[in-house]
C-alpha cells in the first residue's frame, strides 16, 4: 500500500454555533489542508496517482470553500463549520470524486493555525 499526500489551502470566514467564547463571533482562517490517499498498485509509470490529478480533483472541491462564509454553505446548516466538520465534509466530497478500485481517500487534515488541526478518517 502506498500513501500519497498533497498540501493545499483556502481562506474563509465562519463563526461557531452553540459555542461560548470568541469563536462564536465572525472571524476567518487561512486553513491548510492535507489530503492523503492510498494506492494499492502503481501504474506503468510507477505512480499510485499523478500528483497533478490529485491536486486538480481535490483542489476543485476545496476551492468551493475559498473566500466564502462557511456558515452559509448548506453542508453546515445543521452543524457548526468547525475544523472537524470541515475535515469530514472534505473527506466525503473528495472520496465521492476520487475513490476507485485502486485509490481511496485515507484522511483529510484541516489546519486552522500552525499549531491546531483536525483530521478525519474512517
Amino acid at each position: 500500500m502506498y500513501l500519497l499526500t498533497i498540501k493545499t489551502s483556502f481562506a474563509a470566514a465562519h463563526n461557531l454555533i452553540n459555542y461560548h467564547g470568541d469563536c462564536e463571533n465572525l472571524h476567518g482562517h487561512n486553513w491548510k489542508v492535507d489530503v492523503s490517499v492510498t494506492a494499492r498498485e502503481l501504474d506503468k509509470s510507477g505512480l499510485g496517482i499523478d500528483f497533478k490529478i490529485l491536486k486538480r480533483d481535490a483542489g476543485a472541491i476545496i476551492n468551493e470553500l475559498d473566500h466564502k462564509y462557511l456558515n452559509e454553505n448548506p453542508a453546515f446548516k445543521d452543524a457548526s463549520p468547525s475544523s472537524e466538520y470541515i475535515a469530514k465534509y472534505l473527506y466525503d466530497r473528495i472520496s465521492e470524486k476520487m475513490n476507485n478500485d485502486n485509490i481511496k481517500v485515507e484522511s483529510i487534515t484541516v489546519w486552522e493555525s500552525d499549531n491546531a488541526s483536525a483530521r478525519y478518517y474512517e
